[in-house]
């Protein structure tokens, strides 16, 4: 602990919805939900208009539209979310060289290694002048949290939410923290919080009272040591500036459980491909491949492979996740299926599995090709030819329709930029408006009018606009 509140949490409010408000003008003020729109979609953020209604992030999609009927259900685009992040990520290391990123949205700072502040009023004054900060250049809002270490000052931010600097001055952590519930301690679960509320406790200074050896006795040493030193307010973590991966890992939930077993294998080998793209643009290899299959019954199986050295080739990630897969059960169905890598390191060894004499290059990001596709569009001889017994028909195949998910970024050739509000029948309909214009005008056309294009996010901010707020 430190006897000055130097240490800073900064939490942006509702991010991913906050950017979608600020990106669509005519969504500003309104309830807006972000995640997945499939019937087996999860709410990855909701604004606070919708939390009103009761929606809040890792519901069910589909039980936050029928709480929030009129919200805005909208794709993530965590590519503008991750340049937006890249911008406040720069402003926080303007004041420490010590700042550790918790997630896109969210990091710690140590005031004092950056000589910005030394007490209270001088980090109340880095605090503020953060958040005006961030608002000129992003336009969005973030909460402030200072104390003297790491676990206050995210209880700090938290009850600082929205858009608000709370300082916990040291040597009031108790009794600020003891109406307040355990769960907001770090490490305090719903399993872990129902269990110390079958015994009576309930805040934490409930904890308190109970003292370390009862905790000990309810949770196990580790858990209750712990537990009893946050409620008296007592972490001397420090703020790491590098936070080491431990793994890479993607993983899709399927809109209907998948029972055919080829389709199963090929969904396995994209996940591989798109975990490999990951490993590489973060730079690293790694030595354990990991399947994660959860069935129709919500039953999750995980199974492991670790090889003789380090590796980023998709075929040797491809044939060990195959591998994996053989000795799972899907019979009964699949709603979603993972494959990972741990064990990372920053060196590969030469593929000491691969069986193949052929290995397939890895395809751009998001690209994908199915095992069916590849056996049509090559001959025994890798170039290109019509499968065997199958007559060439004379006429192109139709292309497929275009998909437009709401949300999406889109450009007409002649009403300019703007985004998906819906579509279907045959038909997407657009509203044409852009961050920092006034709420445009709706227009629908065909799904494939050749004059709609999908379109790259516009940054919230013009660079005009945030020089001339920094100044």
């Amino acid at each position: 602990m430190r006897a000055a509140p130097t240490i800073l949490h900064l939490d942006m409010d509702a991010f991913y919805a906050s950017v979608e408000q600020a990106s669509k003008p005519s969504l500003r003020g309104k309830a807006v939900i972000v995640g997945g729109l499939g019937p087996r979609g999860v709410v990855a953020t909701a604004s606070y208009e919708a939390r009103r209604f009761g929606v809040h992030s890792a519901m069910p999609m589909a039980q936050a539209r029928r709480l929030c009927p009129n919200g805005a259900c909208l794709i993530p685009r965590f590519s503008l979310y991750r340049e937006v992040s890249d911008i406040v990520m720069a402003l926080l290391r303007e004041l420490s060289p010590l700042v550790e990123p918790l997630s896109l949205d969210e990091a710690f700072v140590d005031l004092e290694a950056g000589g910005v502040a030394f007490d209270g009023p001088s980090a109340r004054a880095a605090g503020e002048r953060l958040r005006a900060d961030i608002r000129a250049a992003t336009g969005l809002s973030g909460s402030v949290g200072l104390a003297g270490s790491k676990m206050l000052a995210k209880v700090a931010s938290e009850e600082a939410k929205p858009a608000g600097l709370l300082l916990i001055e040291p040597g009031t952590e108790r009794e600020l923290l003891a109406p307040m519930s355990v769960r907001t301690l770090p490490g305090v679960g719903p399993a872990t919080g129902e269990h110390l509320r079958r015994a009576g406790i309930t805040t934490v200074g409930d904890l308190v009272e109970a003292g370390e050896d009862e905790l000990v006795r309810m949770v196990g040493r580790a858990h209750g040591v712990g537990l009893y030193r946050m409620a008296l307010g007592l972490d001397d973590r420090p703020v790491v500036a590098e936070r080491d991966a431990k793994s890479v890992s993607v993983e899709d939930t399927f809109d209907v459980d998948l029972h055919d077993r080829v389709r199963i294998r090929t969904e396995v080998q994209r996940l591989a491909d798109r975990c490999v793209q990951r490993l590489r643009a973060s730079g690293h290899s790694g030595r354990t491949i990991v399947l994660k299959v959860r069935r129709y019954d919500f039953s999750t199986l995980t199974r492991s492979e670790t090889l003789r050295g380090p590796t980023d080739d998709p075929a040797v990630v491809r044939e060990a996740a195959a591998r994996l897969l053989e000795g799972v059960d899907t019979t009964g169905g699949v709603r979603l299926l993972g494959v990972g890598v741990t064990g990372l390191a920053d060196y590969t060894q030469e593929d000491l599995f691969a069986q193949s004499l052929a290995v397939e290059p890895l395809g751009e990001p998001g690209e994908s090709v199915e095992a069916g596709e590849r056996g049509a569009a090559a001959g025994p001889d890798g170039a290109a030819g019509t499968p065997e017994g199958v007559e060439p028909s004379g006429e192109p195949e139709p292309a497929p329709e275009r998909r437009w998910a709401a949300g999406s970024d889109v450009r007409h050739a002649v009403y300019g930029p703007g985004w998906v509000q819906g579509s279907g029948v045959g038909r997407v309909t657009v509203r044409f408006e852009q961050p920092g214009s006034e709420p445009g005008r709706v227009r629908t056309f065909r799904v494939d009018d050749p004059e709609l294009e999908p379109s790259d996010p516009l940054p919230l901010v013009g660079e005009e606009e945030r020089t001339a707020e920094q100044s």
